[in-house]
């Protein structure tokens, strides 16, 4: 069969198929530990900025990092870190089930428990700052040049496929099976992914054009701002998930809004990725690179929109339809940044170019999440939310006005107009 014409191209490659299942089995586990520690800190807390905190503790070391982990991944061996990151992930669930037990019996205050769990993620986020540049910037070495759009479409289905089984599990096992078996889990399920990252191949990478550590450090920056194309999908990832994600707050919306308690948490928090998982099947067939920029800016437009149906939503289905939505939205404008990611940078800087989309891209996540936290306290959840949405139909508006030459590019052959 043509590669073109094969949706499972990708996968026929053993290596990336590994990784695409340790992708899965990671963000399995992140997205448990997170429902398990947002819904319960919240419960103890009550209070939304506790919920920002948590994403602040882990945006601080991930950005202050992310340009080393960059310059590590081209430096060293790619494999050899992420199998390192993931040996010292493996005890942070465990000593998130100490601080919740000790918490429990008493031996420990509520605000030793919070800086304690907000010193494990700042640890979870000193990890990730080395291990994403590592692990974006491997996959294009696991598969042809040609592959690159559906090796992105499938790394972005094992990630949502990860994003709602995760939520559910982590709401069913919380409600079920409680707070220390599931942590339990969690810490067993990371060193599953320690073990597969073993099994890949071992492997050499191009070497750095130059030595010179500042200069290296720099190089992510300086290719970023001279390649319009890539310089205005980061920045358009960065504002749309900074203002417009709602995803630190749906446990303040399943505990005091919609009153579906856990259960429903897990639904809500796996409802966008069910939307994506769904678009993401479509675009192993129909890829979203022809007439890329416009449908990006079409797809950012769209996750505004339905952020909006869901801040005004009082019904649960009602709400979990529009976070599907913004799920199949966003999944679209992932596609596209990850197919422009892996096509624009040469392979040598590939590690250094992956984080500094990390840093505003990746910790938009986080700091998104403490953006939310803090506006809820202040602002109040609903006009929060609302107010996000706005931010994002702002960001895509001028971005459709300043990047007109942008809508003819055919990013498969890395055509790049200047600014």
């Amino acid at each position: 069969m043509n590669p073109a014409q094969d949706a499972f191209a990708a996968l026929r490659y053993r290596d990336f198929s590994i990784v695409t299942l340790n992708q899965f089995c990671l963000t399995l586990a992140i997205l448990i530990q997170e429902i398990i520690v947002a819904y319960s800190l919240y419960q103890i807390t009550k209070d939304p900025l506790t919920l920002g905190l948590i994403g602040l503790a882990e945006a601080i070391p991930f950005i202050a990092l992310s340009l080393w982990g960059g310059y590590f991944a081209d430096r060293f061996n790619k494999q050899t870190i992420m199998k390192i990151c993931l040996f010292f992930s493996v005890p942070l669930p465990l000593v998130l089930w100490w601080l919740f037990h000790a918490h429990s019996q008493g031996q420990i205050g509520q605000s030793t428990l919070s800086w304690g769990i907000y010193a494990v993620i700042f640890g979870l986020g000193t990890i990730r700052g080395f291990y994403n540049p590592s692990a974006t910037s491997l996959k294009p070495f696991l598969i042809p040049r040609e592959l690159y759009a559906n090796g992105a479409t499938w790394t972005t289905i094992g990630w949502q496929s990860g994003v709602i089984l995760g939520p559910m599990l982590g709401g069913f096992m919380l409600a079920g099976l409680g707070r220390e078996t599931s942590l339990f889990s969690v810490s067993a399920l990371l060193f599953v992914c320690f073990i597969l990252i073993n099994l890949l191949k071992n492997r050499t990478f191009p070497v750095m054009e130059t030595d010179n550590l500042w200069n290296s450090l720099g190089e992510g920056f300086r290719f970023i701002m001279k390649t319009k194309i890539v310089l205005w999908a980061i920045s358009l990832d960065l504002v749309s998930v900074l203002f417009g994600g709602v995803i630190a707050l749906l446990p303040i919306f399943a505990e005091d809004i919609l009153k579906v308690g856990p259960e429903g948490l897990g639904y809500l928090r796996a409802a966008p990725s069910i939307g994506a998982l769904i678009t993401m099947i479509a675009l192993t067939r129909f890829p979203p690179t022809h007439h890329a920029w416009r449908n990006m800016l079409l797809a950012v437009a769209g996750f505004g929109v339905f952020t909006l149906i869901f801040a005004f939503s009082d019904h649960m289905w009602l709400s979990l339809i529009a976070l599907a939505m913004t799920g199949a939205c966003d999944s679209i404008s992932v596609v596209v940044r990850q197919t422009i990611l892996q096509i624009y940078p040469p392979e040598n800087m590939r590690g250094r170019v992956a984080a500094v989309n990390g840093m505003f891209v990746s910790s938009s996540n986080e700091l998104g999440a403490f953006e939310s936290g803090l506006a809820a306290r202040y602002m109040g959840t609903v006009f929060a939310t609302v107010f996000g949405g706005c931010i994002t139909l702002v960001v895509v508006a001028i971005s459709w006005t300043k990047t007109q030459d942008l809508f003819g590019v055919d990013i498969t052959k890395g055509e790049n107009p200047q600014k």
